[in-house]
């Protein structure tokens, strides 16, 4: 069965549903205007049975980018949670949508199917054009200067950003954007020990004494860092769906992509709108393309930091921009950013980093 609201029944039915007001599977997005099609397959199974088993799923954004520059479309989205009290797809803090379902038999099998289709294409920011994009309002831009809990823009942030701006003459938007990206690239490192994508603090990250993290890390420091310098940034949390077409290894996944969730930034700028940067990515070239790593001077290094000022190769999907999330239902903290599956039992939240344990898979099949 399918509701557009939220679903409510015996724990003894099954629950299945849609996510409504989205085009039928069957449209289609041509390869000639550079569209790919993907099924994604997200399939939770909670060994810690208990009568208050909980998980929340990331959904794909809607829509990334407008008009003749949308890079996303989410076609489809459908799931299906045997045994469930409640199953429904929700949005929450951020406008981040998620699958969110609740079981409250400890005898059920609590398992959860989420499939989403989605369409991607390569995106890239018209750096030198002369037609200034449309302004973006300061009611739209608010929120992207604001601080979070994981971004201040006051204290060592504030002063970093200060400094680095200053150091570099950066005047305009573009020029603050940029010496911030070639900072984190020059002073900052991938740490291959850091669990799952980081924790985001962008304040410890400048106090720890260790520069080094990984994409949330990174890219969450350049998000902070901007926004300190007066230019409007978020981080997009998603997942790697497909091998890179550039030939990178470490950009790209395919398959199981259970472990390949990567967060990415991007920076309003007058006269260009959104752009997109991943200087994460830059440091993760270095560190991963080969054994031993690359030096900054390498070309493959030089060209991933040519290319990721400005664009994103689409092998990768977007959920959502959100920060400090509360899941629906919940009586725990909100979390600083939702890009994995969620869960939670009578005896507190599951590892959300660890699926072999709180058991998850994510698979990813291309379609067109």
């Amino acid at each position: 069965m399918q509701r557009r609201h939220f679903l409510q029944c015996a724990a003894a039915t099954p629950l299945a549903g849609a996510l409504p007001g989205l085009a039928s599977a069957a449209t289609t997005y041509s390869a000639a205007d550079g569209w790919r099609t993907y099924d994604i397959t997200t399939r939770i199974d909670l060994a810690e049975r208990t009568a208050q088993g909980r998980v929340w799923v990331p959904l794909p954004a809607r829509q990334l980018g407008a008009g003749a520059s949308a890079h996303q479309h989410l076609v489809d989205a459908r799931f299906d949670a045997p045994g469930a009290r409640q199953a429904a797809i929700v949005t929450g803090t951020g406008g981040a949508q998620m699958l969110a379902v609740q079981w409250a038999d400890n005898g059920a099998p609590q398992q959860a199917t989420l499939v989403t289709r989605v369409a991607l294409r390569d995106r890239a920011a018209d750096l030198g054009g002369t037609a200034p994009a449309p302004a973006a309002s300061a009611a739209e831009l608010r929120p992207w200067l604001r601080a979070s809990s994981l971004k201040p823009v006051n204290g060592v942030v504030g002063e970093t950003a200060r400094k680095i701006v200053r150091d570099a003459g950066a005047q305009s938007d573009i020029e603050k954007a940029r010496a911030i990206y070639d900072w984190i690239v020059a002073n900052c490192h991938r740490e291959a020990a850091v669990r799952g994508c980081g924790t985001g603090d962008a304040a410890y990250l400048l106090t720890s004494g260790n520069l080094g993290g990984k994409c949330a890390d990174l890219n969450g420091l350049f998000v902070a860092l901007a926004r300190a310098s007066g230019v409007p940034a978020r981080d997009v949390y998603g997942v790697r769906v497909d091998d890179s077409a550039h030939g990178y290894k470490s950009m790209g996944k395919s398959g199981d992509i259970s472990r390949a969730q990567h967060c990415r930034a991007e920076f309003y700028a007058q006269g260009y709108g959104w752009v997109p940067v991943d200087p994460a990515d830059v440091r993760k070239v270095m560190l991963e393309e080969v054994k031993g790593g690359l030096p900054r001077d390498d070309a493959r290094v030089r060209a991933a930091n040519a290319m990721l000022f400005g664009a994103w190769e689409m092998n990768w999907m977007g959920y959502n921009s959100a920060e400090d999330v509360r899941l629906a239902g919940s009586t725990a903290a909100p979390i600083g950013f939702l890009m994995y599956p969620n869960g939670e039992t009578a005896n507190g939240r599951l590892d959300s980093l660890d699926p072999a344990t709180f058991r998850y898979t994510i698979t990813s099949a291309r379609v067109a």
